[in-house]
């Protein structure tokens, strides 16, 4: 079976590109810092109150984005003035598990802790745990906020597809396709069902590749690619 990493789970660098132009936290970076601030629309609500909430609010994005942080840390031997590392990847993994679960255990109903389920999720996937990577998308898609759930869908079909559920795959990225979110584009789902079907539907994958290979700029470029590697009709 094919080991999926982590950067194609997060809906494959090049593929996200094809309206955002960034990967998932750069591009939404701000909106993680934003997201779900929750205001009690109450007239006599003290002052007291709405600052303890918002105290609190910052207490997950600051979880969060820590936790973030760690999954970012590059691995490798330690140089002086340089950023911090990690001696092996490992080692990496095993600290971003415990920063992202710790997340997820104090903020469970937050979307912090269903970002944070996400990540796990794809480090999941990136240690060929692909079972448990779907469990973890499978919590997102179906409890999280509808931006989150997207891209736990799009993550979802492609491990349905590397777990050879390719009925299910289809299902889950044609309903992406249908709704589209900020966070994933009708064409990002269809790239995504385009490359998975191509081993076994290889007619159908030609006919979303058709239709967006000449589009300009990304889409584009993608979609050629794939088209290139379709068997001769």
């Amino acid at each position: 079976m094919a080991r999926i990493t982590r950067k194609e789970l997060k809906t494959d660098k090049f593929a996200l590109e094809v309206e955002h132009g960034l990967t998932f936290f750069e591009q939404h970076q701000k909106e993680i810092t934003r997201y779900g601030g929750i205001v009690l629309v109450v007239a006599a609500v003290v002052f007291g109150i709405r600052l303890y909430l918002g105290h609190q609010h910052t207490v997950r994005e600051t979880a969060l984005a820590k936790a973030i942080l760690v999954q970012e840390t590059g691995v490798g031997p330690a140089v002086q003035g340089a950023s911090a590392t990690f001696p092996t990847q490992q080692v990496k993994e095993e600290a971003a598990v415990k920063a992202f679960s710790d997340v997820k255990k104090s903020y469970a109903g937050h979307d912090e802790g269903e970002i944070a389920e996400y990540y796990l999720g794809a480090i999941r996937a990136d240690q060929g745990n692909l079972g448990e990577a779907e469990k973890s998308f499978q919590e997102v898609a179906q409890k999280g906020d509808e931006k989150y759930a997207s891209l736990a869908k799009l993550s979802l079909g492609q491990v349905y597809f590397a777990e050879g559920k390719p009925d299910q795959a289809e299902k889950i990225l044609r309903e992406l396709i249908a709704h589209p979110t900020i966070f994933v584009s009708a064409e990002q789902a269809q790239i995504a069902l385009a490359r998975g079907l191509l081993p076994s539907k290889p007619a159908e994958s030609r006919k979303i590749l058709d239709g967006l290979r000449n589009r300009p700029g990304t889409v584009g470029q993608v979609a050629l690619t794939l088209y290139s590697e379709l068997p001769p009709q």
